[in-house]
């Protein structure tokens, strides 16, 4: 199975970076990569780079911050436990624990499979809304209104507007609608438009990844 150079995961503290491969060239290729499908959700974030046991140079420090720079993100946080890679990162003015952490090293909380945002009303024109977990929107998403959720995206109302669920590369996150005919729909990299014919009778629908591209299907109690 092909190594992934790199993770990203939404929590309410930052995005968490987590390099996976040992080859510094292959995640730094990788996250600008993730940094370019998904710039709107990125731009202006704050990064937790969480490396365990891996060291980082003062050369790779450097330019893991000066991509970030170009999408006006912060390198906000590291988290080693190489103590070389403490003294560096302290030596740069960035945090080594997040806030409420002990001196021994803690995992930061990164499961924003249970972070949801509910929403109570509807979005117009030029209104956006993002988040790194779940956004659940009551109320509807009209057109020139912009949604992006790191993870699912839930409106029990009309989508009009353009909603990007997964942005920070889930291929598993939904989107569903009481009424579902965005003017772009985009689930990780993938991208959809709705038809130019319009139902006569709206349904309630959920559009998922299938196949490498994105189908919608009746939402329903099953699913």
């Amino acid at each position: 199975m092909e190594e992934i150079p790199l993770t990203l995961k939404g929590t309410q503290q930052g995005i968490l970076l987590k390099p996976q491969s040992e080859d510094w060239a292959e995640i730094l290729s990788a996250l600008e990569d993730a940094l370019r499908d998904a710039e709107d959700f990125f731009r202006g974030g704050r990064v937790i780079l969480e490396l365990g046991t891996k060291a980082l140079t003062e050369a790779h420090l450097l330019a893991v911050r000066a991509l970030l720079d170009q999408y006006e993100m912060e390198l906000w946080a590291i988290l080693s436990e190489d103590q070389e890679t403490i003294h560096l990162t302290r030596s740069y003015g960035i945090r080594t624990r997040l806030p409420g952490e002990t001196a021994t090293h803690e995992k930061p909380a990164d499961t924003p499979e249970n972070n949801a945002l509910l929403i109570q009303r509807t979005f117009r024109s030029g209104q956006s809304m993002k988040y790194p977990g779940h956004i659940v929107i009551l109320g509807d998403v009209n057109p020139g209104a912009e949604i992006i959720a790191g993870g699912n995206i839930i409106v029990w109302g009309r989508i009009r507007g353009m909603v990007h669920a997964g942005a920070l590369g889930d291929e598993s996150a939904i989107v569903c609608a009481l009424d579902l005919a965005p003017s772009q729909l985009r689930i990780a990299g993938h991208i959809s438009r709705a038809p130019e014919e319009r139902r006569h009778s709206p349904q309630p629908e959920m559009a998922s990844i299938d196949q490498n591209r994105i189908i919608a299907q009746p939402w329903t109690a099953r699913g």
